[in-house]
């Protein structure tokens, strides 16, 4: 069941399984039509080529880059 904050909860055997544990991070992912919830890298944000681009996200980039 989805709350009303699209929050839902992960099943005991599964976080057992991932060995999760309060406060980590998990991914997911879509395969076929079905989603596939793996325990999160802690070094995931690292195998993103565009991460540098983050900085440039701001609302003061926003505004600026507007017209182009």
């Amino acid at each position: 069941m989805i709350i009303s904050k699209a929050q839902t909860t992960i099943p005991q055997p599964v976080r057992v399984a991932l060995q999760l544990r309060e406060g980590d991070e998990i991914a997911y992912a879509i395969d076929a039509g079905r989603v596939v919830l793996t325990r999160a890298r802690p070094d995931a944000a690292a195998d993103d080529p565009l991460r540098t681009f983050a900085e440039w996200s701001g609302p003061a980039d926003t505004e600026a880059y507007a017209g182009l």
